[in-house]
């Protein structure tokens, strides 16, 4: 029977196929310390060491026999291998070959010996392709941790030799996201930098290429005071003069074989067909602008094309400003021309001159083009520069359309600029760019207000030939008022539409007579000009429209909810309905999905404006706007996790009215479509002296974003809780401010800041004399160490939570703390003590009559009897956790207990029923977008 130990990754052992068990963690170290030196003899005071270090029990010796005489009988099965007394110690026969570790390492020296260069990268592909994590993941001894860095270091060796031969074969672009992925991983090789400044120049991003540079040479100088190395300094050179000594080689790199990563895909792409198609619907009235649409034909003739040498171009506005009618340009070229580019399009709205919310800053963008080509929201690189290197990354060689609208200046837009000429930049802005012009070559396009032939033909689009042709003089009025400015032409067109019985000449004479006239709409001060049109408009709405949008003005965000907008304006959803259809129809504001509204920036402009003649109503209207998002937030923040203190809620302010969330599903969706605007309202609420607010908005997002994987929202949700609860001086809301960003930074690997904040919560809790406080920071701590793989650190903290739990008489969350010491105990191997205490922990929980805490530990429970080879006892404490917790509707803990299930499937050796737990594990991780659906999809392919 054929044997296999496979160690670059957790240490799995299989005959014929089929996983053997091996014991517990220290029992797997005996063996790990075999298998590093196969058919040779290790010292009992060696292998005793190996696996102990300096904390060497009494009786190690006896001990250790027991652990080789359970590793014979689990190896029983098999002729191929045998573990031999021989004096000083003991001896594991087998073939070398049967170890994934040697075979590596035989791998690597036969593409070294090689002169034959094909040859040598499928030696070292298929080396490093053996790899499937860290080796001997899970295991923990001082011996093991340095045998691991000394792996760690072949390992990268032999990507690097890989890295060279490729790129001395023409395979840069397939190698590109694989070193920049090790290169985000050992930032101190220059060897490695190098690669990746070849690669990333090779692609055509010179000026990235140039930038990693920069970057090393600053790390060095910082951290050693030292200076690039003279080959990697020569290098810089030669990229930055385009030395014929560094460009692509001619090499048929379809002969190529595929690359084989050493590590996870770039930024955990959920999926790598992912095609994003982020326009939005192209202007449903358009007129004219023929000269400019044939103008961005021939500027992009060559861009989308496979060898194109398209360049990003810029639709500025001289002359021009706010209204001019850029979007809609660039809209309906990109609607029209979509199919040339067949890998998606990309659209992210900068808000460069947005009159009420401050400008999308780049790492914003591009987090949301992330998003939009699948990258899990749980691998986005913390870094905003490697978030913008990885969204480069996905992008090289696509044939996509980015829309930049509305852009501030030159610097907002580089960083989202793709970085080879397959794709396509269309950019608006109401400046020049002329930075962008003279450094990224783009071709700047000038557009003035319309002609009058155009600016007609849209009134007639809009209002029918036969009625302007009967009004002329009318006509001729309207448009030397509007001077031909899209957005003017289009409101005063509406209301024509929209009062059929109105003669035009009565629309002309209500513009003719306003105060201020049109007359300098070209000029930069179109808001000024445009609050007539506006004003006009605004007085053929009815009171409670012009009321509505007033307020509707103010709301944070990039849009507005109906349950909301009805808040906000202290009506009920069916009051709200008459108004907010009326001011759709009037085009001053936009339904552009179902039941959620927005407004152009400079419409919102003139509604803030109107808004302040009554700054008492605009922050009552804010107030309650704050208190509907609380309201609603704080019940669904409960439905996703019942098992949460809830806060006290101070009543919300007369007229609003909180959002009805039935159940999980319902709370999971008001979350997605609200995550945007909360951030918003957090913003204001922490700008506006509603500190107490700030601190409570911040703990309902925290289940939210943590099974979402938005962390990075969360810590900066959180860090705005610290601060408002700092400056209120509510300690126990600080203290729980604390704990929150310590879980989004633990989420995020930054430890030692989250070790930071709970101290700081824990010290806080101390004066408080609040023992529950401390209790909840000792299991947060607890759960930090279980995170890093440290059970050994964490079990004390868990029994100092219990102690606590048990003073303050909470059987629930004493329940929680003994399962946790359980599942410790089986971190630990001691899988008989984890049982008695999650026993223990099931027995309060039923008391309690807590569906959830029972849940969780028949899945600590489950877990243990799995390690003892107890597979039926396994396989019956999971589907308990299952029923229960598909009735608490958890589907996040689904997923989880639904993959413990399927490795116990395997383990048994059910193979069909292990695939089809991980299948359904897989669908819920899916579903909820949860990174850890890549962990399961790979069990499913192996």
């Amino acid at each position: 029977m054929a044997v296999e130990f496979r160690v670059l990754g957790d240490l799995d052992v299989r005959i014929d196929g089929r996983a053997v068990r091996i014991g517990h963690a220290r029992q797997q170290c005996v063996l790990a310390a075999l298998l590093v030196e196969p058919n040779r003899v290790v010292a009992t005071g060696q292998l005793i060491s190996r696996v102990w270090g300096d904390e060497v029990p009494d009786g190690a010796a006896a001990t250790l026999r027991g652990y080789l005489s359970r590793l014979r009988h689990a190896l029983a099965g098999t002729d191929d291998v045998r573990i031999v007394r021989r004096h000083p110690g003991y001896l594991l026969a087998v073939d070398p070959d049967r170890v994934d570790l040697h075979r590596f390492r035989a791998l690597t020296e036969q593409a070294r010996r090689t002169g034959d260069d094909a040859t040598a990268i499928g030696c070292l592909e298929r080396a490093l392709g053996l790899w499937r994590g860290d080796a001997f993941d899970g295991l923990a001894t001082p011996w093991l941790a340095a045998y691991r860095q000394t792996l760690d270091r072949q390992r990268l060796a032999a990507a690097l030799d890989r890295n060279e031969i490729a790129l001395r074969r023409g395979a840069h672009a397939r190698l590109l996201p694989d070193v920049l992925d090790l290169s985000g991983r050992h930032p101190w090789d220059e060897r490695l930098a190098a690669q990746a400044m070849l690669a990333l120049y090779r692609c055509g991003r010179q000026a990235d290429a140039l930038e990693h540079f920069h970057r090393m040479r600053h790390r060095l100088a910082a951290e050693i005071g030292t200076d690039p190395s003279p080959p990697l300094a020569q290098l810089y050179q030669q990229i930055l003069t385009a030395d014929a000594a560094v460009a692509p080689p001619q090499f048929p790199e379809e002969e190529e074989p595929a690359a084989t990563a050493t590590g996870p895909s770039p930024g955990g792409v959920r999926d790598a067909g992912t095609v994003p198609r982020q326009l939005p619907a192209s202007p449903g009235v358009f007129a004219g602008r023929t000269a400019q649409l044939a103008r961005l034909d021939e500027q992009l003739g060559d861009a989308g094309r496979p060898d194109g040498a398209g360049s990003p171009v810029v639709i500025s506005s001289i002359g021009g400003g706010g209204g001019v009618g850029k979007t809609w340009l660039a809209l309906r070229w990109a609607h029209a021309n979509a199919d040339r580019f067949p890998d998606g399009q990309l659209y992210v709205n900068l808000r460069g001159f947005d009159p009420a919310s401050d400008p999308v800053k780049w790492p914003v963008a591009v987090r949301g083009f992330l998003e939009a080509l699948g990258v899990e929201p749980a691998r986005v690189p913390a870094d905003p520069e490697a978030q913008a290197s990885l969204y480069r990354t996905l992008v090289a060689g696509r044939r996509l359309l980015v829309v930049l609208d509305d852009a501030r200046d030159a610097a907002t837009v580089v960083p989202l600029l793709p970085g080879t000429p397959t794709s396509a930049v269309l950019v608006t802005s109401r400046r020049q760019l002329a930075d962008l012009v003279t450094t990224h070559g783009a071709r700047p396009l000038p557009l003035d207000v319309l002609p009058d032939d155009e600016a007609r033909e849209l009134i007639v689009r809009q209002v029918g030939a036969a009625r302007v042709a009967g009004q002329p003089d009318a006509v001729a009025a309207i448009l030397r008022f509007c001077g031909g400015l899209p957005l003017a032409l289009g409101i005063v067109a509406a209301r024509a539409a929209l009062n059929p019985e109105l003669a035009l000449s009565s629309v002309a004479a209500e513009l003719t007579s306003a105060v201020s006239p049109l007359d300098a709409l070209a000029a930069d001060e179109v808001t000024t000009n445009l609050r007539v049109v506006l004003s006009r408009s605004l007085a053929a709405l009815t009171p409670a429209a012009a009321e509505v949008f007033a307020l509707l003005g103010l709301a944070p965000g990039p849009d507005i909810g109906r349950a909301a907008a009805a808040s906000l304006t202290a009506r009920t959803p069916a009051e709200l309905r008459p108004p907010l259809r009326e001011l759709v129809d009037a085009h001053l504001v936009q339904q552009h999905v179902a039941g959620r509204y927005r407004m152009h920036d400079l419409v919102r402009s003139f509604a803030v404006e109107r808004a302040s003649g009554d700054p008492a109503g605009s922050r009552s209207a804010l107030r309650r706007l704050v208190d509907h998002h609380l309201h609603t937030a704080h019940a669904a923040a409960l439905l996703l996790s019942p098992q949460r203190d809830p806060l006290t809620l101070a009543p919300a302010a007369p007229g609003v009215t909180a959002e009805r969330l039935d159940d999980l599903a319902a709370a999971l969706a008001w979350f997605t479509g609200e995550h945007q605007v909360l951030l918003a309202i957090i913003e204001y609420a922490a700008g506006n002296g509603l500190d107490v607010a700030t601190g409570q908005l911040s703990w309902t997002l925290a289940t939210y974003f943590d099974r979402q994987g938005h962390w990075h929202d969360w810590a900066a949700v959180a860090r705005r809780a610290v601060e408002a609860t700092g400056r209120s001086g509510d300690r126990p809301a600080q203290a729980q401010a604390h704990r929150l960003l310590a879980g989004a930074c633990s989420n995020l690997g930054r430890h030692a800041e989250a070790q930071r904040n709970l101290l700081a919560a824990l010290d806080l809790f101390a004066a408080l004399g609040d023992d529950e406080g401390r209790a909840h920071t000792h299991f947060d701590l607890s759960m930090l160490h279980d995170r890093q793989r440290q059970p050994r650190e964490a079990l004390p903290h868990a029994r100092r939570s219990l102690a606590l739990y048990e003073r303050v008489g909470s059987p629930l969350k004493q329940a929680v703390a003994l399962n946790a010491i359980g599942w410790y105990h089986s971190q630990l191997g001691e899988h008989h003590d984890a049982i008695t205490f999650c026993r223990r922990a099931l027995a309060l929980s039923e008391q309690a009559g807590s569906a959830y805490g029972q849940a969780n530990t028949w899945d600590s429970i489950g877990f243990a009897h799995h390690h003892l080879g107890e597979y039926e006892q396994a396989v019956d404490c999971y589907r308990q956790a299952l029923a229960l917790f598909a009735e608490i509707g958890d589907r996040h803990a689904e997923g989880i207990v639904l993959d413990h299930l399927g490795d116990t499937w395997a383990a048994a050796g059910r193979a069909d029923a292990a695939r089809e737990a991980w299948r359904r594990s897989l669908a819920l991780y899916e579903e909820l977008g949860h990174a850890d659906a890549e962990a399961v999809r790979r069990k499913l392919h192996r």
